[in-house]
């Protein structure tokens, strides 16, 4: 064993019982050929995703295809869960030595993960604005899966991370007129910091303004916002759902106008690349594309107020709760 990079104990969240995480002690192991050790410096919680976990509502249909990278546990729980840290290797080859690098990792203070696996932060994004990077790369997934054009008329139904993240790439397109929809008012703030225009969802139902979209985008996670969002597309525009339900059943009001204005009703999930992008781009360069759509300033208002790693088990049930406000919470790691 190398003795510059010994075995030590660190710490990791566990999710292990409905509405219940706790922090555990975690061995890391020597580092082997190939590999570099990470310390974290922040990670963040996904709200949709996290719910779920923390709920156990993730389908025993789905155990194998929700599994995240370096998962440890099984569904419903015990399980080590997370995708979103930011942090510097201490050890490894030495282009990477001392970098700033982005990992598709549960969260956890230290770890060893394949050095390929791991992508520098530019310089351009700082290390807590990093940890959108699973978000970003979601949302640009989306938006290649959805091929909006300039000048479109788009709504994004949903005001979380990923579907505000989705308006922003879509309000820069030339021309586009991009409305962000959402049932809490406060979210026309985050829309007017992002550059594009806002509505609540009676507002947009029925408005001139609003509705006929040459493209909707569905993030709300609700029922209700799919029925908006289906309400909102023009004749013979597509629907891009991209809200995941766990095993809630979800009602889908195809009646109405639906055939008769020939909707598209697709959905797009980030396991696998868009197709209109599949040949060409691996995974590795979308993660990297999206870390580089993170250097605007703007998207630090996506960021809540971190909190310290040791407090997670305890503020979970508030940061992952429906009624919530917060949109990404980052979570600070303790120092070496």
């Amino acid at each position: 064993m190398d003795e510059k990079v010994p075995v030590l104990i660190t710490q990791a969240l566990w999710y292990v019982g409905p509405g219940r995480a706790e922090i555990r002690d975690e061995q890391v192991t020597p580092l082997q050929p190939g590999e570099v050790r990470v310390r974290v410096l922040h990670s963040a919680i996904s709200r949709g995703t996290e719910r779920l976990v923390l709920a156990g509502r993730v389908p025993p249909s789905e155990f194998e295809r929700m599994r995240a990278p370096f998962m440890a546990g099984g569904f419903p729980f015990p399980v080590k869960y997370g995708y979103a840290v930011a942090g510097r290797v201490e050890h490894g080859p030495a282009e990477l030595q001392g970098r700033l690098v982005f990992a598709l990792h549960p969260h956890q203070g230290v770890f060893n993960v394949p050095a390929e696996v791991v992508v520098p932060i530019p310089e351009s994004v700082p290390a807590a604005r990093a940890v959108l990077a699973a978000n970003m790369e979601t949302a640009l997934n989306a938006v290649w899966d959805a091929a909006p054009g300039p000048a479109d008329r788009i709504a994004v139904v949903g005001a979380g991370v990923v579907g505000a993240l989705v308006a922003y790439l879509c309000g820069r397109l030339p021309g586009a007129k991009v409305t962000l929809v959402d049932v809490e008012p406060s979210r026309g703030e985050l829309a007017r910091a992002l550059g594009v225009g806002f509505a609540a969802p009676d507002a947009a139902q029925g408005n001139s303004r609003f509705g006929d979209c040459d493209l909707v985008v569905h993030a709300s996670g609700a029922a209700a916002g799919l029925s908006t969002a289906l309400g909102l597309a023009g004749e013979e525009a597509t629907v891009l759902e991209m809200s995941w339900f766990g095993t809630d059943e979800v009602s889908v009001p195809l009646g109405g106008a639906f055939h008769s204005r020939r909707l598209k009703l697709i959905s797009s999930q980030v396991g696998k690349v868009a197709p209109s992008h599949r040949a060409r781009w691996s995974y590795a360069r979308r993660l990297a594309a999206a870390l580089e759509l993170l250097a605007d300033p703007t998207l630090d208002v996506l960021l809540a107020p971190s909190i310290k790693f040791h407090n997670l088990p305890a503020c979970l049930p508030d940061i992952l709760s429906p009624q919530g406000g917060v949109l990404c919470q980052v979570v600070d790691y303790p120092a070496a």
